[in-house]
């Protein structure tokens, strides 16, 4: 079973604040940068107050194999304006000036081994960060990783996939603390009209090996999928439908009051559940 952090973080708090509600959490993910870190700032706000329950702060790199081309274009924009991993942990410390919302740092590894483990780790967690994601980190690489990670209280959340076995994926839930990510599909990140049919299979396969909490994403952008989800996982990712409205919005203030709409009838259907009739085909 997987080991917790060594003290509860802001993402293990609000899990069960959302499991004692009986609530499907809704996490966002946006490309930190995108197209400013002060416009980003105000998006972490807006979301936060949309009723977004954990936001991933992706930070922007030049080679984002796992991602489609939503972040790859935001992952281009944010490098195109300046921002680097040092921009983003200073983006956490000013988003905590005004908001206690579970922040995670969404990286590829290579940006926070140039920075230095032990570095990366007590920067982070001094801005308050609460937990890292380092996408393509594999579990039997991330020994020294995870151990000065939980050192500074940050929980370490690792992707299980379709094809993970069943030993795998207890591998991963094993290296897992705050959440387990599970993708819904395999291939690239990219908003879908519908989910795999084959996802409460999956779901009850990663809910064999672990309990922590499971957050489906990669594909997630209706309400309909997050009504799908309600009593299955116990939170959805958001990510590139939320990438997609910043990049078609004509101004900052337009992008927030997009993103604000979408995660509010996101937290509706989580919060009551829509009938299955309702669902997007």
């Amino acid at each position: 079973m997987s080991v917790a952090a060594s003290n509860s973080t802001r993402i293990s708090k609000r899990f069960a604040e959302l499991r004692a509600s009986a609530e499907l959490g809704i996490v966002t993910y946006i490309t930190a940068g995108d197209p400013s870190l002060d416009a980003t700032l105000r998006f972490v706000l807006t979301l936060a107050e949309a009723g977004a329950d954990v936001i991933e702060l992706g930070v922007p790199f030049s080679d984002p194999l796992a991602d489609g081309p939503t972040i790859q274009r935001a992952s281009e924009r944010a490098l195109k304006s300046g921002a680097t991993l040092a921009g983003v942990l200073d983006l956490v410390r000013r988003i905590r000036k005004s908001s206690q919302v579970p922040l995670v740092l969404f990286s590829y590894y290579n940006p926070i081994l140039q920075m230095g483990l032990e570095k990366f780790a007590s920067a982070a967690a001094s801005a308050g960060a609460d937990g890292v994601l380092a996408t393509d980190l594999t579990p039997e690489e991330s020994e020294d990783y995870r151990r000065i990670m939980r050192l500074h209280n940050l929980d370490t959340i690792f992707l299980g996939a379709p094809t993970s076995t069943d030993e795998r994926l207890a591998k991963i839930a094993g290296c897992s603390s705050g959440f387990l990510y599970l993708i819904s599909r395999t291939g690239v990140t990219g908003a879908k009209d519908s989910l795999p049919d084959d996802l409460p299979a999956l779901l009850r396969r990663a809910r064999s090996v672990t309990v922590l909490p499971i957050a489906v994403g990669f594909g997630i952008s209706l309400p309909g999928h997050v009504s799908v989800l309600g009593g299955l996982a116990d939170a959805a990712v958001v990510g590139s439908a939320l990438v997609s409205e910043i990049e078609k919005a004509k101004s900052v203030d337009a992008a927030a009051t997009a993103l604000a709409e979408r995660v509010r009838s996101l937290k509706e259907a989580a919060r009551h559940g829509l009938s299955r009739r309702e669902v997007a085909p």
